[in-house]
């Protein structure tokens, strides 16, 4: 008879680095991020077309109760084409690395990291300004990614983490103040939200069986002649007039 320990440890083994199923879950995560990010292309030129309407209205405002649904708005708003494009290529990368281990977890990650970050702007942010971006939940993804290797102490995360730390590892000079219109706030909460988030969220390893346990079923189930049973057990920051 088997638990459901011995369950949760093919599923691991069906994602090791080099399965077809480890491949296929990239692939599928990468086409889902490819499919989000031109919605973020598309928001934007709607926001062109009515002269920053829904960055106005849709942004972080610090310390202002009218501009507290900015938390949940402002990682899809952006300031330019440029500030979007900026933004496209990471969300993309990173986004695949940490949609790839479960379409749920990555779910709760996104909205935990998307919530500490704008609450840290909406609560330290400049007065009289309106925050927006999605590099916030990047530089979430950017913790999570790093510390989720050190915490699962798989090959396969240790390995992203390497890869991520080599590509992006100099962008953590973002989390430090410095240009007065980058929201650093954001990208430290982002960034320590999803520290935090590898910690809470991460891939528990399957408990085994322990042998003690085992070798006394057995001798118990030999000595009465019965068959063996084993039991395993960069976000933009738009300045506005002082009222």
């Amino acid at each position: 008879m088997t638990s459901g320990a011995a369950s949760g440890t093919a599923d691991t083994d069906r994602m090791r680095f080099g399965t077809e199923t480890f491949y296929a879950a990239i692939g599928r995560a990468f086409m889902a991020m490819c499919a989000f990010v031109p919605v973020l292309w598309l928001i934007e030129l709607i926001n062109w077309a009515t002269a920053d309407t829904l960055a106005s209205d849709g942004g972080i405002r610090s310390r202002d109760i009218t501009g507290l649904d900015g938390v949940v708005l402002a990682p899809f708003l952006h300031a330019s084409f440029a500030h979007v494009a900026a933004n496209s290529v990471p969300l993309l990368l990173l986004g695949t690395f940490v949609l790839a281990g479960q379409f749920k977890r990555f779910l709760v990650i996104t909205a935990f990291i998307a919530v500490i970050s704008g609450m840290s702007v909406w609560l330290f942010g400049p007065a009289n300004t309106v925050t927006v971006g999605a590099s916030g939940v990047i530089f979430g993804y950017l913790g999570y990614l790093l510390v989720r290797g050190i915490v699962e102490r798989r090959w396969w995360s240790l390995g992203v983490s390497l890869l991520v730390g080599l590509l992006y590892g100099w962008q953590l000079t973002g989390v430090l103040p410095g240009d007065p219109h980058v929201s650093w706030q954001g990208h430290l909460g982002g960034f320590l939200a999803g520290v935090v988030a590898a910690i809470l969220f991460r891939q528990r390893r399957p408990r085994k069986a322990k042998k003690a346990a085992d070798t006394a079923t057995d001798t118990t189930a030999g000595a009465l002649g019965a068959p063996t049973i084993t039991l395993p057990t960069p976000d933009k920051t738009l300045e506005l007039p002082n009222a």
